[in-house]
């Protein structure tokens, strides 16, 4: 079973595109997902993992989450292969969205200085 559930902030707004030669529509994103511990010099570390998403579900993602936003992501694992300019062989690995929740929006800096 290939089954993955992430939660992570956004580290950039999402992009919403079109698939050439046809009317299917896609967000890419990358989110910040920590790790359970820390280095050796204290320093919580993250790790960064690409998302793509499909359809109505990619719409909805870039119309309400932007970056800073905290997501729950569940799919699959997506990986491949191909051969970069200079002919080397370049590994990718990304989630394929099923499904998401949005845990948090991160509000404007105005808004939070504000309240503060």
């Amino acid at each position: 079973m290939n089954k993955i559930v992430l939660v992570g902030r956004m580290i950039k707004d999402p992009e919403l595109r079109i698939l050439e030669g046809s009317e299917k529509v896609f967000a890419r994103f990358v989110i910040a997902v920590d790790r359970n511990f820390r280095s050796a010099d204290g320093e919580k570390k993250a790790d960064l993992i690409p998302v793509t998403i499909w359809g109505r579900k990619a719409q909805v993602v870039c119309e309400y989450m932007k970056k800073g936003s905290l997501i729950s992501i569940s799919g699959r694992l997506r990986t491949g292969s191909y051969e970069d300019e200079d002919g080397k062989k370049r590994y990718i690995a990304e989630v394929v969205a099923e499904d998401f929740r949005f845990v948090s929006s991160r509000r404007p800096e105005k808004e939070q200085a504000q309240n503060e």
